[in-house]
């Protein structure tokens, strides 16, 4: 099958790579431009097309999907179908219409929950005990269109945002090619409107610990923004990141250092696994104290 690949980050290379192994004709991979990374902030390229230039595939990269070069060169592909894995932006109708099967999205949620931009690290922020991969068909609507296969898989109390995208990007690629195999015989299922939930996009200002909340949320909060944009508390004028933690046994004002590296939260007590203060390196929540001087029955924040 001629195969059209919109993809961009890592999590997209699983199912791109899968495509190829499959024995799928890649006519193109489309990918968000090169950005500047690092410290001196050079250009660079999506993992997709490192991939894609390895393996001769063309490449485009455009900044406009509705006009410029990229339709006509798009249309003149003539793909069959169309794969979108996290490609982040949304395909205008045109782009939609020109492949002749359709254009089919891998999504990393058991859709209608959490349609958007980030629905692994919100799957673990709400709390959800199970969450999966599923395809769908595209459509006009963020996420709408009616599903096509759906692979289920629970999540670990302590799984982390992070561990949790290492797992659910060879589920996705697995369950696309299996999706493409089937594609003549799958019936198409609309979603139910009723259960649409939306993961709306992160950012840092997410990351800050209020010691007021419950130790189930905030331990939430460090598992589901990890990697990024992680969490932090202040400390001494300073920014202290809580890189791992756990829900413990405790009580009082919330903020206030319990025996075992605890911290009273508005309800129960959060266990500081590993934290980093700035300019140093990661360690255990009870070498931070103990290096700060911080005693039981003190304020951290």
């Amino acid at each position: 099958m001629r195969v059209a690949f919109f993809g961009t980050p890592a999590f997209a290379v699983h199912t791109l790579q899968a495509l190829l192994d499959a024995g799928h004709e890649v006519v193109a991979v489309v990918a968000q431009p090169d950005k500047p990374a690092g410290r001196g902030q050079e250009l660079l390229s999506p993992p997709t097309v490192v991939l894609a230039r390895a393996q001769g595939i063309p490449v485009f990269q455009p900044t406009k999907l509705k006009s410029g070069e990229f339709p006509p060169a798009f249309t003149a592909l003539a793909p069959d179908v169309a794969v979108v894995v996290a490609y982040g932006r949304i395909l205008p109708p045109p782009i939609l219409a020109t492949p002749t099967r359709g254009c089919i999205n891998v999504h990393a949620s058991l859709l209608p929950r959490w349609r958007g931009a980030a629905p692994i690290q919100w799957a673990v922020l709400a709390g959800d005990e199970e969450t999966g991969v599923a395809t769908m068909n595209m459509a006009e609507g963020l996420d709408t269109g009616d599903i096509l296969l759906v692979e289920r898989t629970p999540i670990g109390p302590e799984e982390t945002a992070g561990a949790l995208f290492e797992r659910l990007a060879p589920l996705g690629a697995a369950l696309l090619v299996r999706t493409l195999a089937r594609l003549d015989s799958i019936v198409p299922l609309p979603q139910d409107e009723g259960g649409a939930t939306y993961a709306r996009m992160l950012d840092k200002e997410m990351g800050k610990l209020d010691w007021a909340l419950s130790a189930v949320e905030l331990h939430r909060k460090v598992r589901g923004l990890a990697p990024w944009p992680g969490t932090v508390c202040e400390h001494a004028g300073s920014v202290l990141k809580v890189i791992g933690a756990r829900v413990a046994e405790g009580a009082g004002e919330p903020g206030t250092i319990l025996p075992g590296a605890r911290i009273a939260c508005g309800v129960g007590a959060l266990e500081l696994v590993q934290v980093q203060a700035p300019g140093k390196r990661a360690v255990s929540g009870a070498d931070f104290l103990n290096g700060a001087r911080l005693k039981v029955g003190e304020r951290l924040g």
